[in-house]
């Protein structure tokens, strides 16, 4: 543990208020370690406890307020970066919103300690217009909870943890067993999601300069994004139409007769196109699902369209 302390208070306190912004927002920063050294430093008197447990505080909610305002302006695109490691991140942003409106701002108070809700929760309190003034008392509660527990962890257990951390030269070493662990978490994520996702390449490809021509012809094309559309920007490839993979209910008379029908979403791997070309080809429908979906399109500059403003289905929103 002297180690450990000696390395954190020779790069003062520079590295355990960063280390906690930086998980705060996202990166893969063991801020629990740092919170759990700094506690143990100040134990040993190599920091200043009435400068180091505050400015902690303090450094994660700078970062909730940023991620709060971030998720407040940008909305679907901050959410869908941070739901990106899912297979599907409109399913993903839609579980957690419901989850967090479902369990109402306490949720914010526990945050912290849930892998996966630390980092979505303010964004997503931003995103469904909590008020700031609230958003503030609980994440002050929460980040209270989070960093008295490990702060205070490390000081009153300082010399337990030297026993376990012998060994170690300097909290960088540990920081990057941390994040190699991290590392091989998500290339076993990837993993996972390409087992899930080799059953569904069989299905019929297409470039999007193809279907564009296809669909110039009168093929119909239709976006199976799988919780419709929240970004009140949101777009869509020129006249398509909504198909719903959670009931599929495709008009046969809006099929073109012996011509393809044109699937898309914005999934990785085409995942949720994928699934609903399995069903339709199933029911004797000619499907090609679009190669690299809605972003592919619009990357090969083919013409998209606002969302009808009566198909947009807002997420879920707190009451002011």
């Amino acid at each position: 543990m002297d180690t450990l302390i000696a390395g954190l208070a020779e790069h003062g306190y520079g590295i355990l208020f960063a280390a906690v912004f930086l998980e705060t927002v996202g990166m893969p920063i063991p801020a629990a370690l740092a919170l759990l050294v700094a506690g143990g430093a100040s134990a040993h008197g190599s920091l200043r406890v009435w400068q180091a447990y505050p400015g902690a505080l303090a450094a994660m909610l700078a970062g909730d307020t940023l991620m709060f305002l971030m998720g407040r302006y940008t909305g679907w695109w901050l959410l869908g970066i941070l739901c990106r490691v899912s297979l599907n991140p409109e399913s993903c942003i839609l579980r957690s919103a419901d989850s967090f409106h479902k369990r109402g701002r306490i949720m914010l108070v526990f945050a912290k300690f849930v892998p996966g809700i630390n980092t979505i929760a303010p964004p997503l309190a931003g995103s469904m217009n909590m008020r700031f003034s609230q958003f503030l008392q609980w994440d002050l509660a929460g980040a209270f909870l989070y960093v008295t527990g490990y702060f205070w962890a490390g000081y009153l257990f300082s010399d337990a943890l030297g026993s376990i951390t012998y060994g170690y030269h300097a909290v960088g070493r540990v920081i990057g067993w941390v994040f190699l662990f991290a590392v091989i978490v998500y290339l076993g994520l990837q993993v996972r999601m390409w087992f899930k996702t080799r059953k569904l390449d069989a299905v019929p490809l297409a470039d999007p300069a193809e279907a564009a021509r296809a669909v110039a012809e009168g093929a119909a094309i239709y976006d199976v994004r799988s919780h419709g559309y929240y970004d009140p920007r949101a777009t869509r490839i020129k006249g398509s139409h909504r198909l719903d993979p959670n009931s599929l209910h495709l008009p046969e008379e809006k099929l073109p007769e012996e011509k393809k029908v044109y699937l898309y979403c914005t999934c990785i791997r085409e995942a949720t196109s994928s699934v609903v070309a399995r069903e339709l080809i199933a029911k004797g429908v000619q499907v090609a699902v679009i190669r690299g979906g809605l972003r592919k399109w619009k990357k090969a500059g083919l013409p998209t369209e606002a969302v009808p403003a009566e198909e947009m289905a807002a997420l879920p929103v707190f009451d002011r």
